[in-house]
């Protein structure tokens, strides 16, 4: 009596909602860190959308800082995770932006203009299709930024401490937190001085 063959249906990926894309780079979207976990029900979208205390604290300082030291009828500061709209398949989130106020139009819609400088903390989504990881998201984000006309893009990662800066001119260069790091125009930020001066322990 032959034994009849039974073939199982390839495992279909379960559709993952808009609403936990953080951003898309390439037309590729790219979900929040923890999404797996909402699916399964272990999560709900809210314990993952959130950022860290830390992060909120070294952005709101960052924000601060800008503010009271660059030229505020020059630029305008922006954070809140503000979109950035740089083409058909590419739809950012920036932690800081510094925009020139000079044609800038704000509306109900992403900001569909380059910033001069993106300031980004720690990063915020999942990292399974990156070969290297956090760094192969870093650099591939960094260089649509470049590309779409950001001058100056600021990677800032609590583990491990570092500040990592790419230019649109000149070489890309991973500090520590303790140096002077160029911001804009007269601005220059030192991390580890500032959240000292903030009264914030690490």
């Amino acid at each position: 009596m032959a034994i009849p063959i039974v073939f199982e249906e390839p495992k279909r990926r379960k559709r993952v909602p808009s609403y936990l894309v953080y951003e898309t780079l390439n037309g590729k979207p790219l979900y929040y860190k923890g999404y797996k976990e909402v699916l399964s029900g272990k999560k709900t979208a809210a314990e993952i959308m959130g950022s860290s205390s830390l992060q909120a604290a070294i952005v709101t300082a960052i924000v601060m800082f800008i503010g009271r030291t660059i030229n505020r009828k020059r630029y305008l500061v922006v954070s809140n995770e503000s979109g950035l709209h740089v083409d058909h398949g590419s739809n950012f989130s920036n932690d800081v932006a510094i925009f020139e106020k000079e044609g800038l139009i704000l509306t109900n819609k992403y900001f569909d203009v380059p910033p001069k400088v993106a300031i980004e903390v720690d990063v915020q989504i999942d990292l399974e299709n990156f070969s290297a990881r956090e760094q192969s998201y870093i650099y591939a984000k960094t260089e649509r930024l470049l590309d779409f006309g950001v001058e100056r893009v600021i990677w800032i990662t609590t583990q491990p401490q570092k500040m990592f800066i790419a230019n649109r001119t000149g070489d890309w260069i991973t500090h520590n937190w303790d140096v002077n790091a160029p911001v804009l125009d007269n601005c220059v930020l030192n991390l580890a001085e500032l959240l000292r001066e903030e009264g914030i322990g690490l």
